[in-house]
């Protein structure tokens, strides 16, 4: 009898292990989709995503989140969950994963407000928490909001939680920063509030 996928068979590369008992849930954070020519549709990504071990699978929002819940653990979610986005969309993919515990200790660890007239809030989420070093010095040299910088947080080695004006978020000096290339390769950006629908819906998983 072949055992079913998820029950005691671990496919997963050497180092990577799998996890035993109940399954774990999941956010994970795509980088770079729907700009800069990379664009897949959320029903076609839960169609590629179908073929691997994971359990329900829920899209949001079009600038790439998942939920999910799987047996393995989080190193291997995200080893596989990259390498169907490279077999299926044919980009050089790279995701953040997170656990749906984490994902609402940093929700809750955010000092600025989910909504507010004059300022919208953000998170940066980086598996590399060298880059993320580097960007919050970066950040900080700029001096506060008051003095023409930017207000922002290092909430965890894998977040940076940082405030934009509204209607200025592109043109904020924060912004500019983690534009640039060494930044943007390895950062993925959300704001507060997708953050927040985020650790509901993985929290309902």
């Amino acid at each position: 009898m072949i055992p079913a996928r998820g029950a005691g068979v671990c496919e997963n590369p050497p180092g990577l292990g799998c996890s035993v008992g109940p399954m774990d849930s999941f956010a994970v954070f795509l980088r770079g989709i729907n700009v800069g020519g990379i664009n897949i549709k959320m029903a076609e990504l839960r169609t590629a995503l179908g073929e691997l071990p994971f359990e329900g699978v829920k899209t949001l929002l079009a600038s790439g989140n998942v939920v999910l819940k799987s047996d393995l653990k989080a190193a291997a979610v995200k080893q596989r969950f990259e390498k169907c986005l490279r077999d299926s969309f044919g980009y050089d993919a790279w995701v953040v994963v997170l656990s749906g515990a984490r994902v609402a200790e940093l929700v809750a660890a955010c000092p600025y407000p989910p909504d507010d007239k004059s300022t919208h809030s953000y998170i940066t989420l980086s598996s590399d928490s060298a880059v993320l070093d580097e960007l919050f010095d970066a950040g900080s040299a700029l001096g506060s909001a008051a003095d023409g910088g930017v207000d922002l947080a290092r909430i965890g080695p894998e977040a940076i939680a940082w405030l934009a004006p509204a209607g200025g978020t592109i043109d904020s000096p924060f912004s500019k920063i983690t534009a640039k290339a060494r930044y943007k390769a390895a950062t993925t950006t959300r704001n507060l509030r997708t953050m927040i629908k985020v650790q509901d819906a993985v929290a309902q998983l």
